[in-house]
């Protein structure tokens, strides 16, 4: 069965969701498990959500230390408009959390709303594809590492209550190059899970074979911060003030694909340089750069007589932003020209360092590398199940392991006093989507990731 596949209309729609579980510590209850209970998938009788063009309304319910027990209900809608598009939709409201906003107790509870309509093809082109995703939300305890150098301790956090919103846009060409030529939506035969008549791809010449592209992102966010006074932050600001973030601009990228199946690759490899800016106009704190730059391997392992697949993944991925002055601040803890703590060159959360805390590390440089065993069993007990409403493809067992830094500088330095995790992952294919659920153990504690995709997908 042929179906449209594109790896960033699946990108934007877990990003969707993820986004709303951004700097959670603990296991995330997440929207994924509910999407593939049978108890509450409220779709057709044939309920592939990769198959089926109609309308599906997903009840879904999670738990995360930033957001409190949460509940809410999403529409999906694949091949709206064109066959590649997906749309998604979602409103959401946990219950009441106690806080401590500027040494005073209260409640406040997360809400909000999100939504994302990925891979629209522009009218009169056959390669210029557009996204958009926006989230409007209130979070009663957002946690923040304004120090998140090497040396920092995980005990120096802000928990606050305040909004997160955040508005972005894609646009990316396809070159005529390669695969681009004749397929640029990724047009792929799935047979269990598995790319078919694959066999000659992954591995080309750059920019040869393989799908290349280029584009422009347009990025919005504002972050609030109530309880200011926790963190001695904004001292020159009144007590009926409210501090924010607001950082906007552009990213420039290139992006190169020339592995057999980007869903989950056996080989090849896939390579990512992006420029992100913001200029300091409008509501911008201030302005940032950060370059950064990805790099993906995958190996093809001999199989055992108990697995379908066996492959070496590796990943390197290394940024650095030029903007950022150590020697000056704008507030207390925050530097002049870096970038927030949610971009530039991080570490920590659910795709880099998954032992350490969402956004755990943040300085002006960082390097960071990972190493994954990816074995897909035979053993599936869920294939071709009647009681399960999606198609369970495979099961997939990794060992992982990570090593990270941050830094002030470019240097040498990055490759001393790393920080290491190791971890196990068990991965399935449902619905001709990976999810996968991480646990990784580093030197400050244990954290679990429920998550959409492959690590190196991000």
């Amino acid at each position: 069965m042929y179906r449209y596949y594109n790896l960033k209309m699946i990108l934007y729609i877990s990003f969707a969701i993820i986004y709303t579980m951004k700097k959670t510590r603990h296991i995330l209850s997440l929207f994924i498990f509910v999407l593939f209970d049978t108890s509450v998938l409220l779709a057709s009788e044939d309920s592939s959500v990769t198959e089926s063009k109609d309308w599906i309304i997903l009840p879904y319910a999670f738990t995360s230390v930033p957001t409190g027990l949460t509940g809410g209900v999403a529409a999906i809608k694949q091949g709206l408009f064109q066959p590649q598009t997906t749309m998604v939709a979602s409103v959401f409201r946990g219950v009441h959390e106690e806080i401590v906003t500027n040494k005073k107790d209260g409640v406040s509870h997360f809400n909000g709303g999100f939504f994302s309509f990925s891979d629209y093809k522009i009218p009169f082109s056959n390669r210029l594809f557009f996204s958009l995703i926006s989230l409007k939300s209130n979070f009663p305890k957002q946690q923040y590492y304004f120090d998140g150098s090497n040396d920092s301790s995980d005990k120096n956090v802000l928990e606050t209550s305040g909004e997160m919103n955040f508005f972005d846009t894609t646009f990316k060409y396809i070159l005529p190059l390669g695969e681009g030529v004749s397929n640029p939506e990724r047009l792929y035969k799935l047979v269990d899970g598995f790319a078919q008549n694959r066999e000659n791809f992954g591995n080309g010449i750059p920019f040869v074979t393989g799908q290349t592209a280029v584009g422009i992102k347009t990025f919005y966010q504002e972050n609030s911060f109530e309880n200011w006074q926790a963190f001695d932050l904004w001292k020159n600001e009144t007590s009926t003030t409210t501090p924010v973030w607001n950082t906007n601009g552009l990213r420039f990228f290139l992006t190169h694909d020339n592995t057999d199946f980007d869903l989950n690759p056996s080989r090849g490899y896939h390579f990512n340089l992006q420029y992100s800016k913001d200029f300091g106009k409008g509501d911008s704190l201030q302005s940032w750069d950060f370059l950064e730059f990805k790099f993906n391997k995958y190996y093809s392992l001999d199989t055992f007589s108990f697995t379908q697949q066996n492959v070496l993944a590796l990943s390197l991925w290394t940024g650095y932003s030029f903007s950022w002055d150590n020697d000056n601040e704008i507030a207390p803890g925050i530097a002049k020209n870096r970038p927030p703590t949610w971009e530039g060159a991080r570490l920590g959360g659910f795709n880099k360092m998954r032992g350490y805390a969402m956004d755990r590390f943040s300085d002006k440089a960082v390097f960071y590398a990972t190493a994954e065993y990816r074995a897909i069993l035979d053993y599936n007990p869920l294939k071709k199940n009647a009681l399960v409403p999606v198609a369970v493809d495979w099961f997939q067992v990794v060992a992982f392991m990570e090593a990270g830094r941050v830094n002030d500088q470019y240097n040498l330095d990055l490759l001393t006093d790393l920080k290491y995790d190791i971890g196990i992952s068990l991965r399935a294919m449902v619905a001709q989507l990976p999810i996968r659920f991480d646990v990784a153990y580093g030197d400050e504690g244990t954290n679990m990731w429920v998550m959409i995709q492959q690590p190196f997908d991000f």
